[in-house]
């Protein structure tokens, strides 16, 4: 195990510079995910630390040793791939110990590390079997061991379950929870899917456009955002954004005061409009609501019900509703809002902070 510290790290292609000037610092035994929308810089900085990307500028330190210029094998590091990347000619065990016995370990230690691998991943009765033989999971399960055999200082993760149907998506995500429960060793995860990132990370790093937007707990990002992207981006169904007018120290949206301004913020600043924050959890369907809308769309999934509710101004905002509802697509419903969960996004998305 070992801390891993990213330090005014800048990568350039050519004239474009896609990651700009980060750092942070992963704990010993930490599980932190990498979390953002396609093209944000996230997976470009998980192979500059394995070292399959150069460094523009900055550097790299794993367990306090600057690795930024060793050669992968070098570092200390295991990736596991969102491609399964294994050998269709070598059966699981194989596989599992090939890196090894390329690297001329012994053959009584291979075995062992292969063995106590196939153990801690429930792949002893697959050890004969080839690629092509096991299903998506089996195979995934195969590359995670191949990098747990290697005892590596820190586990990469480059999105590894997004070719799984949701399913094993599901059950592979608490296989690679358990495992690091049984490890404790530093992990870094990337995906783009929030909800991996919500259950498997202790902490999470939103990325946007090779920026870091905030860094923090789960609940820490669901619960006080920095800004109005990563209130949209944390949180399953997204957080709802209603625009309003601040009119003396009120938000007001289609003539009524939604929520007041908090007044050390309208000290600092002169706001004219802002955006409301509203978590669908957080609207209560009420039949002596304040608010109003019609609906558009009513989603049924079983245990719980969503309604999408189209606003006076044509603002839609999507709200939860009793698993036993019933309700008919352009009927008029009235709900609340618990005023206590309101999020407020000034215009250049920073989020004010309350009193």
């Amino acid at each position: 195990m070992a801390t891993l510290d990213i330090n005014n790290v800048v990568k350039q292609f050519g004239k474009v510079e896609v990651i700009h000037d980060t750092s942070l610092s992963v704990k010993d035994g930490e599980l932190m995910v990498f979390v953002g929308p396609s093209g944000c810089g996230k997976s470009t900085m998980l192979r500059m630390i394995a070292g399959l990307e150069e460094l523009t500028a900055g550097e790299i330190k794993i367990g306090g040793k600057k690795v930024d210029r060793l050669p992968p094998a070098k570092r200390g590091i295991a990736m596991v791939f969102q491609s399964y990347a294994l050998y269709p000619h070598k059966d699981v065990r194989g596989n599992l110990g090939f890196a090894l016995r390329h690297a001329g370990m012994p053959k009584a230690e291979v075995t062992q590390r292969v063995d106590a691998a196939a153990d801690i991943l429930g792949l002893g009765p697959l050890m004969e079997r080839r690629p092509s033989e096991l299903s998506g999971g089996q195979r995934q399960r195969v590359a995670i061991g191949r990098a747990i055999v290697r005892e590596p200082e820190v586990f990469l993760f480059d999105e590894p379950l997004s070719n799984l149907d949701a399913a094993l998506r599901v059950h592979m995500r608490v296989e690679i929870l358990k495992l690091h429960q049984r490890l404790k060793s530093t992990m870094i995860y990337v995906t783009h899917d929030q909800v991996e990132a919500m259950t498997l990370a202790d902490r999470i790093v939103v990325f946007r456009d090779g920026c870091v937007e905030q860094i923090g707990t789960p609940l820490e990002l669901y619960r006080n955002p920095a800004n109005k992207f990563v209130a949209g981006f944390i949180g399953s169904p997204a957080m709802n954004f209603i625009d309003a007018d601040v009119i003396n120290g009120n938000a007001i949206h289609a003539s009524e005061a939604i929520a007041s301004v908090p007044s050390s913020s309208t000290k600092d600043a002169n706001y004219t409009k802002v955006s409301i924050g509203i978590r669908p959890e957080d609207i209560q369907i009420q039949a002596n609501g304040k608010w109003s809308g019609t609906v558009e769309v009513y989603e049924h999934l079983g245990g719980e019900a969503y309604l999408h509710v189209l606003l006076v101004d044509k603002q839609t905002v999507v709200a939860r509703a009793d698993a036993d509802s019933h309700y008919r697509i352009g009927e008029t419903v009235r709900f609340n809002v618990v005023q206590s969960k309101l999020h407020m996004f000034a215009e250049d998305g920073k989020a004010i902070p309350k009193t």
